[in-house]
């Protein structure tokens, strides 16, 4: 089934676009600088970004703040890398592009994603007491990009890189991870480290 992808604010892709077209900002990354170079490299899967802190704290209900989007960014039929616009006292910014791992484990998941029965919102969501990201499926698919509350029904998909003990590419109830993360944070055994 589709994704019910969010429409990231305009001030944010268009700071992603100005990178894109400053021959400066994309001089450091490998792939994008000659795509770029060419006017080729497209912003695509735009995707807020969450980050989820205090997963240890055994009480209240998960919360994860809006702190940025990313977009993939695409040049001839492919994605390349991925930038990131983040929100600052005086509105959006361009971040910094990224080439690592999580841009194809980001591309895995999404497809995978778009398999499920259900109609789900991507998001992603970081947590950096781990060193994880997820690709966080809303249940809600109305909700609007700020929301932060994971519910119980939302399901988290690991990106590769994983932490020891969590299989990346696996879809879990956030109901069913988050107290396994939290049992990690406290030195227990993860969900899934067996399979």
């Amino acid at each position: 089934m589709p994704l019910s992808v969010l429409t990231p604010p305009s001030p944010a892709l268009r700071s992603v676009n100005a990178a894109l077209k400053s021959s400066t900002a994309v001089r450091g990354t490998r792939t994008l600088a000659p795509a770029s170079a060419a006017g080729q490299a497209g912003a695509t899967d735009p995707l807020p970004v969450h980050v989820l802190d205090g997963v240890g704290a055994a009480d209240g209900v998960p919360h994860a703040a809006l702190t940025g989007w990313r977009f993939h960014l695409a040049a001839e039929g492919r994605v390349v890398a991925a930038a990131e616009a983040r929100i600052t006292p005086d509105g959006w910014a361009f971040s910094h592009f990224s080439e690592g791992p999580y841009v194809a484990s980001t591309q895995r998941a999404l497809r995978q994603a778009e398999s499920l029965s259900a109609l789900l919102q991507p998001r992603l969501l970081s947590v950096p007491e781990l060193y994880m990201v997820t690709l966080w499926l809303r249940a809600d698919a109305g909700a609007p990009a700020e929301s932060g509350t994971v519910d119980p029904a939302d399901l988290l998909v690991p990106l590769a890189p994983a932490p020891p003990g969590i299989r990346a590419h696996r879809a879990h109830r956030a109901g069913d991870l988050l107290p396994a993360l939290r049992d990690r944070l406290g030195g227990a055994r993860l969900l899934g480290s067996s399979a």
